[in-house]
Parts: structure tokens; sequence; C-alpha cells
């Protein structure tokens, strides 16, 4: 079901707890990191030369990227074999001298593609569903004024619709905020190489989510563009330059996507392997499976034999203990952790995560106002949840049209009866094949 579209889901999904908990064994090749993919897209289309990205994702979240690149002028090839991304001969970065984008709620896309035009010659508007209009941008576009582009929040509320009007990028030395999203910096890092002078980028305050900047840097390395920072705070770019990339680049497995899984064996006490996500990766979000170690589970790492050459993780779930974390650096496993944390025995306390509130929704005040429903007790913290071990009971459950919310809500069906999840089909924005993934935990859904 990797090219299944919203529509094709039904309203709601019952979600029938296994026989067997203990006995599931199970392997999942989770599709390509969102991320990765859409840096990837971007660095592919400022580089001189042609592309491909392996084993990408393919979603509404990378659909939306792609299909606004190739609106930019840009050629975008999509096979089974992944992703060609090219740009016209003699062509700057940004091909075309206007386009209006639309960007469904994807955040990479809008604070990726909102820089990318900033490197253009002339006026482009980029816009999303209502929810994309709540989400603020204005750190980002106020850096950008700095450097010379005139960027701004249509409306005057920071937030989308965005118009941007260029005449090329001039460089200099821009202050941004990056408490709200990493993206804003990760976006001005990526295309500040093809400013016409030298970058210089001081961030103000405390930057949340940090290893997704770390992924950043990488990226652009491995497509020929090394960054000057010593603590994540300054960052010195020099400009003019172009990126050369890599003919091929191979798309890592998406670790917040195999977190689900890894859940999924905490909760059940069976075993879950992922096969291509090691150790080393470039997400942050892989250190999720050691919040699972502190709580009681075995994690181990083993030679793929899925894909030779390659690492796989493997989560065996035990006895849970509760967890007092700090998650900020890997934000997009909060909602997992919180479908796990009623099934240990001592409550546990996630902190420092407030600027989730500004994802597909708030997702703190969400992921508590469902578990309640299942008879958990949150204590909804300002930038945290207090969630207490519980015995749960059925319910159907809100998504909020947030992929996070079902993906993590399902994972309490696996032992609990009378689960129901409306609109599952809101997982296409980042992972279409979830609940067909899902079904390989000997998991019985049905629609509702």
């Amino acid at each position: 079901m990797s090219d299944a579209s919203h529509s094709d889901y039904p309203p709601a999904l019952a979600i029938f707890p296994l026989d067997r908990p203990e006995q599931t064994h199970a392997v999942v090749a989770v599709p390509g990191s969102k991320s990765i993919t859409n840096r990837a897209l971007l660095l592919a289309a400022l580089s001189r030369y042609p592309c491909k990205l392996l084993r990408p994702l393919h979603s509404e979240d990378t659909g939306v990227m792609m299909e606004s690149l190739r609106q930019l002028g840009h050629s975008v090839t999509a096979d089974d074999d992944g992703i060609l991304v090219e740009r016209p001969d003699e062509s700057g970065p940004v091909p075309v001298n206007h386009a209006d984008l639309f960007v469904a709620n994807s955040g990479t896309s809008m604070r990726f593609l909102a820089a990318l035009v900033g490197l253009g010659h002339g006026t482009y508007r980029l816009d999303g569903i209502p929810r994309m209009r709540e989400r603020p941008i204005e750190d980002l576009l106020s850096a950008l004024r700095t450097l010379g582009v005139y960027a701004y929040s249509e409306a005057g509320d920071g937030c989308p619709p965005v118009v941007v009007r260029s005449e090329g990028m001039h460089g200099g030395t821009v202050r941004i905020r990056a408490s709200v999203s990493s993206q804003f910096l990760s976006a001005l890092l990526m295309v500040a190489p093809l400013a016409r002078s030298d970058v210089v980028v001081h961030v103000e305050d405390v930057l949340v989510s940090q290893p997704y900047v770390e992924m950043t840097l990488a990226m652009m390395e491995a497509f020929g563009v090394k960054v000057e920072t010593d603590d994540l705070q300054t960052f010195r770019i020099p400009a003019p330059q172009e990126y050369e990339g890599p003919e091929e680049y191979l798309v890592e497995p998406d670790a917040s996507a195999a977190s689900y899984f890894f859940a999924a064996a905490a909760i059940t006490g069976g075993q879950v392997r992922v096969p291509g996500l090691g150790p080393n990766s470039l997400q942050g979000d892989i250190r999720f499976v050691e919040v699972l170690r502190i709580m009681g589970c075995q994690v181990w790492h083993e030679s793929s034999e899925t894909y030779p050459g390659e690492v796989d993780t493997i989560v065996e779930g035990r006895p849970l203990h509760g967890v007092e974390v700090d998650m900020n650096a890997i934000s997009d496993t909060v909602m997992t952790l919180a479908a796990v944390a009623p099934f240990a025995a001592e409550p546990t306390t996630i902190l420092n995560v407030g600027h989730i509130r500004h994802k597909e929704t708030d997702r703190l005040a969400a992921i508590a106002t469902e578990l309640r429903k299942v008879g958990a007790t949150v204590d909804e913290l300002p930038d945290g949840l207090r969630i207490h071990p519980a015995f749960l009971h059925g319910a159907t459950l809100d998504t909020y049209n947030d992929h996070r919310m079902a993906m993590s809500l399902a994972l309490l069906g696996l032992r609990t009866q009378g689960i129901v999840i409306n609109d599952p089909g809101c997982v296409v924005k980042t992972y279409p094949s979830f609940w067909h993934d899902f079904a390989r935990l000997k998991v019985t859904t049905e629609p509702r």
C-alpha cells in the first residue's frame, strides 16, 4: 500500500488484541526516513549534477516536496529504483521566476522551500491546509529578510501563507530563533552556500531537536559542503559555492517510524527487528531504543540479511519500569513513549518538549486527551507529560489529522480490547504502508 491515499482507508479502524502477545516475533522493513528524504531532495535540487535517491520515502510529505520542486523548474522522476533529481542546464537553483506552491501540512516542505525560493529571482507563494496556516514560520522569514530576501506572512500573523520576493540571497550575519523548530535553522543552513557572500548564523535561544541539525550538517557534507561550527550555536558558511552532490544517495530507514515497532516489542514482551537501521544512524530518533532499554527492554544490533552490509536493530520486551526522560532531542517519539507508559510498573515523566504543541496538532494536549479516554491518568505539564500505570479499556480514539497520533494510539490495541482508531488514513503523510506493516505483528484490524 505504499501508493495508498487518504481516501483508500475507512473512516475508522478497529484493532483486536494479540492472543499471545509475548509470541510476537516480527521483521519490519520500515520505509525511508522522511527527514532525510526531504533534505536530500532539496540538496539534490541545489546540486550542479543529477543525483538519484535510493530507498527514499514515498508519502504525502515527500510527494508535495517533489511536486513543488517540479513547479520550480527541476526534473524530479520517481521509479522503482528511487528518485532522480536534476535541474536544467545553465539554470540556477530556482529555474523559474514565479510559482504558487501547496505543501498540505508538510512542515519540512514549507520551511525548506521558503528558504530555497529565497535564492530565486522572482515572486513565490507557499500555502497549505488550515492547520499549516496556524504553524509559526516568522523566525525563518525574519532571518531571510536579514539576508536580503523579502519574505513575509501574507496574513501578517507570522504563519503561512508565505510570500517571497527575491533577487537572490545577499549573505551576511543573521540571528535566528530555533526554540519552536530546528527546521528553520536547517533550511537556512542548506541554502546559505549559494548566497552571494559568506553567511554567519547565530542561534539566539535554545536549539530544539538538535540531532536534526546534526543530520543536516552531515548531509550537506555528503553533498560537498562543509559548515564550520564549534557548538551548534554559531555557524559559518563560505559563499558563493555549489553543491557537487553524489551520483547516488542512500536514504536510511525512518527511525521515527521504527519507534512504533520497537514500542510494540516493549508492550507485548515480544521481539521486533528493523533491518538497515543501526546505532550509527544519522537520525536522533534511533536513541528511542535507549529509552526502552532503561525501561527494561533488551536491545541489540546484528548484521542485516535484508540489506547485506548494513546493520539491524532488535528490541525484545521485558517487564517495563517507569522512566523520567528529557525527550527534546527525540521529540517525534514522545507519543510513542506515551503509548508505552501505561503498561509500565511506575509512572513515566516526559520533559522539555513544549515545542511539539506547534506540530500537526498540539501533541501534548492531544495524546493526554486520548489516553484519558482509555482509562489512563495523565498529568499534562507545560513542557511534557506524566503518565501513570493503568489497566486500560476500549474507546474510540481521535487522531487530529496527525499521522503520529494514529500510529502511536494503534499500539494500545495490542493489549487492550475495544480500541478503534478514527481517520486511520492520516498515516499517508509519512507512512502509507503503516497498517500493512502493523499487521506483521499478527494484529487483526477491521474497518468500522
